[in-house]
């Protein structure tokens, strides 16, 4: 039933992935001027002479987010009369939007002096009561040696907040090097878009895909030299979307398995009680090196795929701890369809 309207208005489906990727690609480079005139910018922590960024392009993201579901809300109600996804499409928007300013206050802050992590997760709570209170989601879950099991009242009440919550701050972990964050966002979510769509369930496949093309327009200015920063606004954002898609789409087993980078990452920041940066150590050349500190030196996959990209280059470079874990990410990805297609997953 979800998965007709997205059939038949396949023009339309396209018109709201290309107004997703042109919204961003033409707001962003007014964005990046005017976040550098009112002076909101960050250093490049991984650039030998510390350039200054534009801040918060996760802003022209989630507004192009919003306004594709309203425009697919509108076509759905207008002109095919069916209104079956709009409650969904609307708590989705609305958890969006509530995370999003999360993320604005705490780039507004800066990071150095911005939320404490428990604050986050203490803030980004209310951005589940949209999805909770809709009883979003299917209540029966499978688990491992158990079977089936219908968690009832828990599922809304206890997963659903913490699979947002989860997700939100997990995905701001993994961060901090230029087109890692979006490119990692475009991985994950094309992953669960591509299971949503193939097992009939075109409306999350359409909102994993809405911010897919967001995000491949948003690389374009973050791509190695970063022109624009992403900021909490848009890695908040992004892991609710990945969250929110698999609740919707029951895909939350598949979701844990390609999150496996975040929770290895939490495993190493807990190394450093979690006080370690992700940045590197700049070298005049470009080149980057792990940072010496008193817990051990890799204590991010960041850090990790500078070790490991140290055994086959004498000198490792931004772009490719960027593209070696974008690969890692690919792998895992490819390996979670693979099991979801084969009944494992």
């Amino acid at each position: 039933m979800i998965i007709i309207p997205f059939i038949n208005i396949s023009f339309e489906i396209f018109v709201i992935l290309l107004v997703s990727f042109i919204s961003v690609f033409l707001i962003m480079p007014v964005w990046i001027r005017k976040m550098k005139e009112v002076g909101i910018v960050g250093k490049d922590m991984n650039k030998y002479d510390k350039p200054k960024v534009a801040e918060m392009g996760g802003v022209p993201v989630v507004m192009a987010f919003v306004f594709s579901l309203l425009f697919y809300i509108g076509v759905l109600t207008f002109y095919y009369g069916n209104q079956s996804n709009v409650i969904p499409a609307l708590a989705c928007i609305s958890t969006l939007l509530i995370i999003a300013v999360i993320g604005m206050i705490d780039d507004i802050l800066g990071w150095k002096v911005g939320l404490r992590q428990k604050h986050k997760v203490l803030l980004t709570i209310p951005a589940a009561f949209p999805m909770m209170f809709i009883n979003a989601g299917h209540s029966t879950i499978f688990l491992p040696f158990f079977g089936e099991l219908d968690l009832g009242i828990i599922y809304p009440l206890i997963i659903v907040p913490l699979g947002i919550i989860g997700a939100a701050n997990g995905f701001n972990m993994l961060a901090g090097y230029n087109g890692l964050e979006a490119g990692m966002g475009v991985i994950l979510l094309s992953t669960l878009g591509v299971i949503a769509y193939l097992s009939g369930n075109g409306f999350v496949s359409l909102i994993a895909f809405v911010m897919v093309f967001a995000l491949l327009a948003f690389l374009k200015y973050n791509w190695y030299p970063a022109k624009v920063f992403p900021g909490d606004t848009l890695t908040y954002s992004v892991g609710a979307v990945i969250a929110i898609v698999a609740i919707l789409g029951n895909m939350e087993r598949v979701a844990v398995f390609i999150y496996a980078l975040y929770f290895l990452d939490f495993l190493l920041s807990s190394r450093g009680k979690f006080h370690i940066e992700a940045f590197a150590k700049p070298n005049k050349d470009h080149s980057i090196d792990i940072l010496k500190n008193k817990h051990g030196n890799i204590c991010h996959v960041t850090h990790l795929s500078i070790f490991l990209l140290k055994k086959f280059k004498r000198k490792v470079y931004e772009k490719d701890v960027t593209v070696f874990i974008l690969c890692l990410q690919t792998v895992i990805s490819v390996t979670a369809l693979l099991l979801w297609y084969f009944g494992f997953l």
